[in-house]
C-alpha cells in the first residue's frame, strides 16, 4: 500500500523541479529606467566627460613639473687632458690631468612662480569643464528622457483615438446594415477610424526615435535601452522652486564660468612667464680638478657665473603671443557671461508664457471638451445630432488632449534647459 504513495511523492517531487527549472529559464525583465537612473548612466558613459578626463594626467603632470625647484636640470661635465712639455735637453715631459663640474641655469625673473600660477589655473580650469560636460550630459538625458515620455502620453491618446473611431465605425457598418445609416455616415466613420491608426503609427515612429536619442545619449544601443518609468508632471500649481533673480545669481557661478575665469588666470600667469623671461637665466658653475706634472701637480677649484647679453633677443614673439590669449580670454568670458544673463531671462519669460498655456488648458479647454463630447453621446442616442457632429465634436476632445500633451512637452524642455543654463539643480543631482 505505501509503494503508489511513494510514487505519487516522487512524481510531484519531480514536477516541482521541472516547473523550478521552467521558471529559472525565463529571462527576468530589466526594471523600468527611471529618470535618476538615466541621468547617472549618461554622466557615467558621456564621451565628453571621458575626454576631458583624460585631459586630467596631462594638466596633473604639468602642475607637478612647474612645482620642482628649479626649472631647469644641472649640467655635469667631465674633463681629461694630456699635456706634454718639450724640454732641451730631451726627454720631454708628459702630465695628464681632468676636472669635474656642475653647472646649474637659474631663472631671476621669477618665472617658476608664474608657472606653478599657470599650471594650478588650468588644472582648476580643467577640473571645472569636467563639471560643466557632466551637467551638460544630465540636462541631454533629461530632455531626452521626457521627450520619450511625451511620445508616449501621445501614443495613449492616439490608441484611445483608434478604439473610439472603431467602435463608431463599427456601429455605423451595423446602423447602416439595418437601413438606418446612409453609405456617406458609413464611410466617414470609416475615414475618421483610418485616420485614427495612421496617426497611432506615426506617433509609434515617434516613439523609436525618442527612444534612438535616449539610447545615444545613454551610449547604449536602442535595443538595450529598457522601458522607460514616469509620467509628465500635469499640476503646475504649486509653482517653481526658483524665482529669476535666483537662477541669474546662479548663472554666475557656472562652472563654464570658472573654467572660462581659470583660463584667463592661467594666460595672465603665462604672460607674467613671458615678460619675466626676457630676463637671461644665470648659469652658476663649479669645477674641480687637477693639472700639472705628476711631482708639481694642482688642485683647481673654479666658480663661474654666466649669462648671455639680452641685445638682440628679447622674446617679443612670445610676450606677443601671451597677450593675445589674455585678451581673447577676457572677451570669451564677457561674452558667455552676458549671453548667459540673457538666455536665462528668454528662458524664464518663454517659461512662464508656457506655463499659462498650460493651466489654460487644463482649467478651460480640457474640461469643456470632456463635456462636450458626454453631451454629444447623449444628443446623438436621442437622435438630435448627426454623426458628422459627433465626429467632430469627439476629434475636438482628442485634439486638446494632444495640445495639452504637447504643450506639457515644451513646458518640461523649457524648464530644463533653464535650469541647466541657471546651474541650477536637476532631478537626481544636487547644486
Amino acid at each position: 500500500m505505501r509503494f503508489p504513495v511513494l510514487v505519487a511523492a516522487c512524481t510531484a517531487c519531480l514536477l516541482a523541479a521541472a516547473h523550478g527549472l521552467a521558471s529559472a529559464q525565463v529571462p527576468a525583465s530589466p526594471p523600468a529606467l527611471t529618470l535618476a537612473e538615466a541621468l547617472r548612466q549618461a554622466e557615467l558613459a558621456s564621451p565628453a566627460v571621458k575626454l576631458r578626463e583624460a585631459q586630467l594626467a596631462a594638466a596633473e603632470g604639468a602642475r607637478q613639473q612647474a612645482s620642482t625647484l628649479l626649472a631647469n636640470n644641472p649640467e655635469l661635465s667631465l674633463e681629461r687632458s694630456r699635456t706634454q712639455t718639450r724640454i732641451t735637453p730631451p726627454p720631454d715631459e708628459r702630465s695628464n690631468g681632468w676636472s669635474v663640474g656642475i653647472a646649474q641655469p637659474i631663472e631671476i625673473g621669477g618665472q617658476q612662480a608664474r608657472r606653478r600660477e599657470a599650471a594650478a589655473a588650468a588644472l582648476d580650469a580643467l577640473q571645472a569643464e569636467i563639471e560643466d560636460a557632466r551637467r551638460q550630459a544630465r540636462s541631454d538625458a533629461a530632455l531626452r528622457f521626457h521627450a520619450v515620455l511625451a511620445i508616449q502620453r501621445r501614443i495613449q491618446i492616439e490608441q484611445r483615438s483608434v478604439d473610439l473611431f472603431d467602435s463608431t465605425a463599427q456601429a455605423i457598418a451595423k446602423r447602416r446594415t439595418a437601413g438606418e445609416d446612409t453609405r456617406l455616415d458609413a464611410n466617414v466613420a470609416l475615414v475618421e477610424a483610418e485616420r485614427a491608426r495612421n496617426a497611432l503609427a506615426v506617433a509609434r515612429e515617434q516613439w523609436l526615435d525618442a527612444r534612438s536619442e535616449l539610447a545615444a545619449a545613454l551610449q547604449l544601443p536602442p535595443s538595450a535601452v529598457p522601458s522607460v518609468a514616469g509620467e509628465l508632471a500635469t499640476e503646475l500649481g504649486t509653482g517653481l522652486p526658483y524665482s529669476l533673480d535666483q537662477l541669474v545669481t546662479a548663472a554666475q557661478a557656472l562652472p563654464r564660468l570658472r573654467a572660462l575665469s581659470a583660463r584667463e588666470n592661467a594666460a595672465r600667469a603665462r604672460l607674467g612667464v613671458e615678460r619675466a623671461s626676457r630676463l637671461p637665466d644665470l648659469t652658476v658653475g663649479l669645477n674641480v680638478g687637477r693639472e700639472g706634472p705628476g711631482n708639481a701637480r694642482d688642485r683647481v677649484t673654479m666658480l663661474t657665473l654666466s649669462m648671455p647679453l639680452p641685445l638682440f633677443k628679447r622674446n617679443e614673439a612670445g610676450i606677443g603671443q601671451a597677450l593675445s590669449d589674455v585678451t581673447t580670454s577676457e572677451v570669451e568670458r564677457a561674452v558667455v557671461i552676458r549671453d548667459q544673463e540673457a538666455q536665462v531671462r528668454r528662458l524664464w519669460s518663454r517659461l512662464g508664457s508656457q506655463r499659462e498655456r498650460v493651466q489654460r488648458l487644463q482649467r478651460t479647454l480640457l474640461p469643456a471638451s470632456a463635456d462636450n463630447q458626454q453631451l454629444a453621446a447623449k444628443s446623438r442616442q436621442a437622435g438630435q445630432i448627426g454623426l458628422l457632429e459627433q465626429l467632430v465634436i469627439n476629434r475636438q476632445t482628442l485634439d486638446a488632449e494632444r495640445e495639452l500633451g504637447d504643450a506639457l512637452a515644451e513646458y518640461h524642455a523649457t524648464r530644463i534647459e533653464l535650469e541647466n543654463a541657471a546651474g541650477w539643480s536637476q532631478e537626481g543631482t544636487s547644486r
